[in-house]
Order: structure tokens, then C-alpha cells, then sequence
């Protein structure tokens, strides 16, 4: 899952950015609402999750807000302020916010409060993510392995793993480039390896392959990757799945 933070305090954006990715969330954090925004209509990102800082330079978290609401973006977003009067925790709700924290606050009540937009967002990550053979959980930071109802072994991913391994789920059967899984698994400004994508599901593929999942990646060569909408279980070699 993706998540814009926008913070311009650098000790509790470097803090609230490092919490979020040791929990599997992909994070672009910006320091002012200008750039937000600009993240939010020009770059080519899926976010789910939105946390905006009310007091920030340039466009303020609450206009930033404004805008997102009159382009009727659906966006799940999280106040961020230290503002704790009644009137402006109904201007930031009214306006369109969906939760609100005052400062300071705990990283795991922040924790909580996106597993609850997550809860209360049908397309955003529910505990657990089934297709085929694989049943992905997000409690554990691991794929169960399947037969029927049976769960026949539990693989524990690496944080970039497992979100590959998600945003595939998610998107079975459909051509997905190498430029697409940078942008959507990578922070934006973040520097890459030419083939860190070729590399990752290397190793996603191997460990699929370990404990008996068919390879269900496939390379579509010049294009990207498919993965298998019914991934399933024939206990294929080890040397197979090193493919890219």
C-alpha cells in the first residue's frame, strides 16, 4: 500500500516515514503542500492512503484537503495537527477529512487508525489477500501456501517482496511493466538498480518455487510481467524458477 505523507517537521516525517515502511507501507513523503499536490495530479502513483500535516508551507494541509474534495477524490485521508480545538476538528472533518490526530500523538495509535481506513476502504488491503494457492496475510508479513482449505506451508517475505508480491495479486493477468512496479513499489525519488525489478521477482519466484507454487510470473518479454489469476501447486524444480 502507498501512502503520501506530507510533514514538514524533518524529525517526525523521517520518524513517521521509517514506522510506515518497517510495516510494509510504501512511503513519499514531501515537505510542503505544493508539492503534494503536484505529486498527487502529475506523477503517475496510485495512493491509498493520504496523511497531511495542517500547518505547512505553501498550500496548507486544510486547502490541500479542499482541493483533493472538489476533484470528488475518494482518497482516504489523515489529519495531522496540533490543533485540538473542538472547531478545528470539525472544519478539518466537514472539510472532507476522514480521521484526525493531535499532536503528539503514538506511532502505533497512527498504526491503528490506517488499519482502520484500510478496514473501512473495500479496494485498500484487507488482513488477508487470497488468490489461487496464495493467501497473502498482512498481520505476519508472509504468504500461506494452500491446498483446499488447508494451509500447507507459510513463507515469510521481505518487506519489498511482500509488496510485490501484493500489487501482482492485485493485478492478476494483467501486463504490468517495469516502470509500473518502480513507481508503485519504489519512493519516488528513491535510487534504483537497473534491474532491481528483475531482481526482486527472482527471488519471489524462488521462494514461490520452494514450497511447490507453479511459477506464477510470468515474463512477457519487452513488456513486463504477468502473474497467474489461479496461481496453484505442482512442485516445479528450483532451477526453473530462476527464469526472468
Amino acid at each position: 500500500m502507498r501512502i503520501l505523507l506530507v510533514e514538514d517537521e524533518p524529525d517526525l516525517g523521517a520518524a513517521l516515514k521509517d514506522t510506515l515502511n518497517q510495516h510494509n507501507y510504501t512511503v513519499d513523503w514531501v515537505l510542503n503542500g505544493d508539492e503534494a499536490w503536484n505529486y498527487l495530479t502529475t506523477k503517475n502513483i496510485e495512493y491509498h492512503v493520504a496523511i497531511f500535516d495542517w500547518m505547512l508551507p505553501g498550500l496548507s494541509g486544510i486547502d490541500l484537503l479542499k482541493r483533493l474534495r472538489r476533484q470528488q477524490s475518494p482518497l482516504p485521508v489523515l489529519m495531522l495537527t496540533a490543533r485540538s480545538e473542538i472547531e478545528d476538528k470539525v472544519t478539518g472533518l466537514d472539510t472532507g477529512a476522514d480521521y484526525y490526530l493531535v499532536k503528539p500523538f503514538g506511532m502505533e495509535e497512527l498504526l491503528a487508525v490506517i488499519r482502520a481506513l484500510q478496514r473501512r476502504s473495500p479496494e485498500l488491503a484487507p488482513p488477508e489477500l487470497t488468490l489461487g494457492c496464495l493467501s497473502l496475510d498482512y498481520n505476519n508479513n508472509c504468504v500461506c501456501v494452500c491446498d483446499a482449505d488447508r494451509c500447507l506451508q507459510t513463507v515469510t517475505l521481505t518487506t519489498k517482496e511482500f509488496q510485490l508480491l501484493e500489487y501482482f495479486m492485485r493485478h492478476p493477468d494483467r501486463i504490468i511493466s517495469r516502470d509500473q512496479i518502480l513507481a508503485q513499489l519504489w519512493d519516488w525519488n528513491a535510487e534504483t538498480m537497473s534491474n532491481v525489478v528483475a531482481a526482486q521477482v527472482r527471488l519471489l519466484r524462488r521462494k514461490l518455487a520452494e514450497c511447490g507454487c507453479a511459477d506464477p510470473v510470468e515474463t512477457v518479454y519487452g513488456l513486463g510481467y504477468r502473474f497467474s489469476a489461479n496461481p496453484h501447486l505442482d512442485f516445479p524444480s528450483a532451477t526453473d524458477s530462476d527464469k526472468r
